[in-house]
């Protein structure tokens, strides 16, 4: 059995160096959990739960997930005789939906799993590089040209760009003015609908690197229609949150790469599952992000070392959201990579008190089982 002793639960407040801004919210503060397994010999295990304090990007919220962890997946868990933290997708199957509190707990689990191990959460889910390639994204708040010459000198790989719907091509010309030949992509928050189709297939003149999620996010047949008529890239973003939809996707053409995000999806094994069914298709992939702290983003990081993720992810350095982050040694982008970390588990210290200090509640949950 995996040796578990008890798990805590803390919401964390972080406020962002300034508003990041979609099409469907604003984000000043980041609140988001960090979930703590500890085990018998003093291991702890961190893992990150993604939800938003509101429900713009999924019904998930931070005080769902709370709830959730604290009155159903923990008690589920501590009924289980959990072998392998690949085992706890199976085990939360009991339970509908709340992907990211899943991916929360059970990403702490696979960091206490590696630390057990002594050996880095690459090899354990097996990685195959030791640095990946990062992107970064602007939101509708930054300002365009000084932050495309910032992220330009640090030789980030691609660019994408938060729009608004008619006035995708003024943003996107603006943007190649500071950037040159840097790929350029940019997020549909799944705001097209049917009616946008020919607007969407006219932007295929700009050979842009892809277009995510431009329709809503049950949406298979209308990605599928707008992957056969344009050579830009379609890219899958909400709609994949299973390792079905993913082969769903597939199946039906409705996508020319899959964004995978561990809360999305519920976790390693999902996104395990994904990697093999696209690695079959020969379907790259990327790893997106949440504005996640420094644990949150060690765990993308080493989801994004794996052989399919192919493209650059949101994998911007720790500075590019926060003054301090929660991790000793921020993630540093040089030459528009990123190093995955070696040591064991995700391989970063968490600064215990600024973890403390940020912390605006908790809770114990005791592992009796």
């Amino acid at each position: 059995m995996l040796d578990l002793k008890e798990v805590v639960v803390r919401q964390v407040a972080m406020k962002l160096k300034k508003p990041f801004q979609t099409v469907n919210g604003l984000v000043v503060v980041r609140d988001t959990l960090i979930i703590e397994a500890y085990d018998h010999n003093g291991n702890v295990g961190y893992g990150e739960c993604v939800a938003f304090a509101d429900p713009f990007y999924t019904p998930e919220t931070t005080t769902t997930a709370w709830d959730m962890l604290k009155y159903f997946l923990l008690p589920v868990l501590n009924k289980s005789k959990l072998q392998h933290p690949s085992e706890v997708h199976e085990i939360f199957k009991s339970v509908q939906g709340h992907q990211m509190a899943k991916s929360g707990i059970e990403t702490a689990l696979w960091d206490l799993y590696a630390k057990q191990q002594k050996e880095s959460l690459k090899e354990i889910i097996g990685g195959k590089y030791d640095e990946v390639e990062s992107g970064v994204v602007l939101s509708l708040t930054d300002d365009l040209e000084k932050q495309a010459k910032e992220f330009s000198k640090k030789g980030y790989k691609r660019f994408k760009l938060k729009v608004q719907k008619g006035k995708e091509r003024e943003t996107i010309e603006k943007a190649r003015q500071y950037i040159g030949d840097v790929p350029i992509m940019f997020d549909g928050n799944g705001t097209y609908g049917p009616e946008d189709m020919l607007h969407l297939k006219n932007l295929d003149d700009l050979n842009l690197h892809m277009i995510e999620q431009p329709f809503r996010q049950d949406d298979f047949y209308y990605h599928h229609q707008l992957q056969k008529e344009m050579n830009t890239y379609i890219c899958l973003d909400e709609t994949v949150k299973s390792e079905h939809d993913a082969f769903q996707a597939i199946e039906l053409n409705s996508a020319d790469c899959i964004n995978v995000k561990l809360g999305r999806v519920g976790g390693y094994q999902v996104a395990l599952d994904i990697h093999n069914f696209a690695k079959v298709a020969n379907m790259p992939l990327w790893c997106g992000g949440m504005l996640e702290t420094g644990i949150g983003r060690a765990h993308n990081v080493i989801l994004a070392s794996l052989e399919q993720f192919q493209l650059p992810g949101d994998l911007s350095e720790s500075e590019r959201y926060w003054e301090e982050d929660i991790i000793d040694q921020p993630f540093k982008v040089k030459n528009g990579k990123v190093k995955v970390p070696t040591k064991p588990g995700i391989g970063v210290k968490v600064n215990e008190k600024r973890l403390d200090e940020r912390t605006v509640r908790q809770f114990e949950f005791a592992m009796t089982s």
